[in-house]
């Protein structure tokens, strides 16, 4: 909910290798991204793939309750038709798989039974906020973005989701459903119904300390809340697959790990409990790095993953499940930098890959200060990591200009991708030369096979 406002600054910001925070809109920083996904499915290359050099897949992520927020875009509403511009602009760049927002903060990008539709916070929020908060990661007052939300936001009653999946189909595009599945609130003011009514399920830090919305996959009852929304999207609307977005938390004012890196959440009682019973030591009494303890706070969303897949087969055998992870150079909001997945967010992303619990993964495209991180260097981190079982994306930028393009499209090819993911897709409609861009993609682009 914070990533607009300066989305093309923070864009230009990660075009030099410098820091952005990892937040995005019209009105929040900017996160402006690139992500070259390989298809899900198999790691090997199959002949209805584009093969390394050739036209390569070209997709993108869409947050709708972004791009409707833009003002003076002709053809672009905050209804159907506006949905329908949205998807034109994607068909036009040759961007043939949309992932699909489903959640913005802890609501519902559609008409949900689960969660309360997006619309204006509730309180203190990122754009109203209290004199002690202002400047967090940018928050300030800024009543022109409230009023917008409240004249633009239709979740509850329009039903953009159903809309983007009949008209996206119909003019030849797959429509993914991308949960931002690990926060149920975004920046602050938008919290969940979940964690408003279950704050004892929230993270808790090794002093005590609750977090102020995210909620522990420790918790069955988490499991299987989440685990419901997805149900909700995969038994109403025909998606061709779903993006799990583990990057983007809620409580980004907030650091998340210490200063090696690791996690410093984890310490519910659930987990210190079981982690006693199993160890018969005390988390609180061994370093947080410990690996016995960092895997163990990580079985949970182990757990979750198994779930999801068994999920998706059930609905369709072999739905494509992709995720977005982290990577050593990385961070979030006001972290310092992570150490790595499984410290750093706990993932055990390899024993996923083991299991085949996802068919591709992208590493986040956001590189904390003098780190020295680079796409190439996350991409191949993740590609060791899942040990070619796993299709990996590259995160990159959606390009400027029909150079910028080239100059990604080579560089996936010398990587082996076979998938473009471009973030993020509204910011094609701020380019004045959107249309000499669109068609260099579209003549680079290769479309997938049919599932």
């Amino acid at each position: 909910m914070v990533e607009a406002q300066s989305k093309r600054e923070l864009a230009s910001n990660h075009r030099n290798e410098s820091t952005a925070m990892n937040e995005r809109w019209s009105t929040r920083y900017p996160a402006a991204i690139v992500l070259l996904c390989l298809a899900g499915g198999s790691c090997h290359t199959s002949a209805d793939e584009p093969s390394a050099g050739g036209k390569l897949i070209l997709s993108a992520p869409l947050t709708h309750s972004d791009w409707v927020m833009k003002d003076n875009v002709l053809g672009l509403d905050d209804g159907r038709a506006g949905v329908r511009h949205m998807l034109d602009m994607c068909k036009a760049a040759g961007w043939s798989r949309i992932y699909w927002r489903c959640l913005d903060a802890g609501r519902a990008l559609y008409p949900s039974k689960l969660l309360d539709p997006m619309g204006p916070p509730l309180g203190d929020n990122y754009f109203n906020p209290r004199p002690d908060e202002v400047g967090k990661i940018g928050a300030q007052k800024n009543e022109a973005i409230l009023q917008k939300m409240k004249e633009r936001y239709h979740y509850g009653t329009i039903d953009s989701l159903a809309e983007a999946v009949r008209y996206g189909h119909q003019i030849g595009l797959e429509i993914h459903a991308w949960f931002s599945i690990n926060e149920d609130d975004h920046a602050w003011g938008w919290p969940s119904r979940y964690t408003v009514a279950h704050p004892e399920h929230r993270w808790q830090r090794r002093d005590g300390s609750v977090y102020h919305s995210q909620l522990s996959f420790a918790y069955p009852e988490v499991r299987d809340y989440k685990l419901a929304i997805i149900n909700e999207v995969l038994a109403n609307y025909p998606v061709d697959g779903i993006f799990l977005d583990w990057i983007r938390t809620g409580d980004v004012r907030d650091p998340q790990v210490d200063s090696n890196g690791v996690a410093d959440y984890g310490y519910e009682r659930i987990l210190v409990d079981g982690f006693k019973t199993k160890y018969g030591s005390d988390p609180q009494t061994i370093p947080n790095n410990d690996m016995r303890w960092v895997k163990y706070r990580a079985a949970p969303q182990t757990e979750f993953m198994r779930s999801v897949r068994k999920l998706t087969n059930a609905h369709r055998p072999r739905l494509p499940v992709a995720v977005m992870v982290q990577h050593p150079w990385s961070y979030r909001g006001d972290n310092p930098q992570y150490a790595d997945n499984l410290q750093g967010l706990l993932l055990d992303v390899e024993a996923w890959a083991n299991e085949g619990l996802m068919d591709a993964a992208v590493p986040a495209g956001y590189y904390a200060p003098n780190s020295g991180g680079t796409p190439e260097l996350a991409y191949q981190y993740l590609k060791n990591l899942t040990g070619g079982k796993t299709d990996i994306w590259m995160y990159a930028w959606v390009p400027t200009t029909a150079e910028d393009f080239r100059s990604g499209l080579e560089r996936a090819r010398k990587l082996g991708a076979k998938q473009i993911l471009f973030w993020e897709a509204d910011y094609i409609d701020n380019n004045p030369h959107k249309t000499e861009l669109q068609k260099v993609m579209r003549d680079h682009a290769a479309m997938p096979a049919k599932r």
